[in-house]
């Protein structure tokens, strides 16, 4: 086999974007992902992409103003699986004084440069529909903008593209190895169940929480540089609002958390700050977690969130770089590139953010490129993911187009497809003039033809891999729709 220039172990976010900025530059790549892609941190975000309001409190600049210039950049590239939202910030008595948030929001809004999205304004909760699910105490709050993103839906497509671009892409690959010998990286790769064993120029290990573990140990490596495991836990509930905008409240205790309309039905609280001593694996949103977050969203809210009405929970591990904060919130979320030349090169990527996902792959190959001088230049920025071809502005547009070439779509659907696959959403439906041209319908709209393109096209194997991470539908099905749907699958590989 011959070598490749880079091998990337880790298929979350990080991974993929930098596979897909590699393969871009005409780099040879092979990425191995011990589970299905986006299986850890990057399918557990808050699902946002934001400058980091809260970041300018620990003076972190450089990387608020990064990531807000990114937020316009992502936009235009993935208009299907991100969009802005308004946030409402409630004045509370004995938190941030308004004048210290409304000068922080000032820095929020010219930090970084704005052309998509509107500025900052100051609402009247009593009169504004934004106050009627919140207290009568509060009576007023500022609304500014940020972005949402599907999270895992984000990875995917970069790896895709990235696959499109010559990458090679494995999944269910868990790298046993790896070690220097001469010039090469050689790396045993256990997939399946069979062993293979690779060669790369270079390594790159962005294994998010196992970064330090692939160092020590699947590389046999000393290192004084880690991570710090911090947990953010979420809840969705019943709907708690009926508008279409967030909530960013301030607790006592410093911390912050959002509630966010979700999958139409729901609604998103999170996230919490707990250091985590476990294996990255294990993360989940503990009983103590969830209390927590009810309480603290029910400081604000006219009814009180209870247990009662929590449908779901989800737990993600952050990977942040150990600078030796005290506190986990006030740990670093910034990136850090370690580039090792001890013989051929090997990146370790520590930290990192959705947001920067872009920047931070660019950042990697500025560290990459001098051993490829044949490698081209930077071209990310402004790129259309996959589906992602049509204008920042335009989604309403393809939902209409949707619903009038295939009618037999209901409103929930078209929508859907349009949000999850956008302009290939066409692929998927094909010449169908019928719902049962779809094929097989497996609940909640989830047909055949999607399966089948999940399957062929973005590596799902199992039903937890297409309702959990290439969707939200484990919302809506049944744990016996959700076997039936496994053992299709099952059958279909075996086929």
């Amino acid at each position: 086999m011959e070598p490749v220039d880079l091998f990337i172990i880790g298929g979350g976010v990080n991974g993929c974007g930098i596979a897909r900025d590699a393969a871009g530059r005409g780099l040879t790549v092979t990425l191995a992902e011990m589970g299905d892609l986006a299986s850890a941190t990057s399918s557990a975000s808050t699902k946002l992409y934001h400058g980091g309001l809260r970041y300018l409190e620990y003076y972190e600049f450089r990387l608020v103003r990064e990531a807000l210039i990114e937020r316009e950049t992502l936009l235009r590239a993935m208009p299907h699986i991100s969009w802005p939202m308004r946030f409402v910030l409630p004045v509370h008595k004995g938190m941030r004084p308004a004048w210290l948030i409304r000068l922080g929001l000032f820095i929020y809004d010219h930090l970084g440069g704005r052309n998509i999205l509107p500025g900052t304004r100051t609402l009247d909760l009593r009169r504004d529909a934004a106050g009627r699910p919140l207290k009568p105490s509060l009576t007023r709050a500022f609304e500014y903008s940020d972005c949402w993103v599907e999270d895992s839906r984000l990875v995917v497509l970069n790896a895709r593209d990235a696959q499109a671009r010559g990458a090679t892409i494995l999944t269910r690959a868990r790298v046993i190895s790896a070690r220097r010998t001469a010039d090469l990286w050689e790396v045993t790769v256990d997939r399946d169940g069979q062993r293979q064993t690779h060669t790369a120029r270079a390594l790159v290990n962005a294994g998010g929480p196992w970064v330090s573990q692939i160092i020590t140990g699947t590389l046999g490596i000393n290192s004084t540089e880690g991570v710090r495991l911090v947990r953010g836990s979420h809840i969705v509930t019943k709907k708690l609002f009926d508008h279409d905008r967030c909530y960013f409240f301030q607790g006592a205790d410093g911390r912050i958390i959002f509630a966010i309309p979700y999958e139409g039905d729901f609604t998103l609280i999170g996230t919490t700050d707990k250091d985590h001593t476990a294996a990255p694996s294990d993360a989940r949103c503990t009983e103590e977690e969830q209390d927590y977050l009810c309480a603290f969203a029910s400081e604000y809210f006219a009814r009180p969130v209870t247990r009662a009405d929590i449908v779901w929970t989800y737990s993600g591990v952050r990977p942040l770089y150990d600078d030796g904060a005290k506190s986990a919130t006030a740990a670093t979320r910034d990136y850090v590139l370690s580039l090792d030349q001890g013989g051929a090169p090997l990146l370790s990527v520590f930290g990192g953010k959705i947001t920067t996902h872009r920047r931070l792959a660019e950042h990697a190959l500025e560290k990459l490129v001098p051993f490829f001088p044949k490698a081209k230049g930077a071209w990310t920025a402004g790129v259309a993911l996959p589906g992602g071809d049509f204008p920042v502005r335009g989604f309403d547009a393809l939902v209409a187009g949707l619903a009038r070439d295939y009618p037999f779509l209901t409103p929930f659907h078209a929508r859907r497809l349009a949000r999850a696959y956008g302009t290939e959403a066409r692929a998927i439906l094909g010449s169908a003039t019928a719902l049962s041209d779809l094929g097989h319908d497996f609940g909640a709209t989830l047909t055949e033809v999607e399966i089948r393109w999940l399957m062929a096209k973005e590596y799902a194997r199992t039903a937890e891999d297409v309702v959990w991470r290439r969707s939200k539908l484990g919302l809506r099905l049944s744990v016996a729709e959700i076997a039936a749907l496994d053992q299709w699958m099952q059958q279909e590989a075996r086929a």
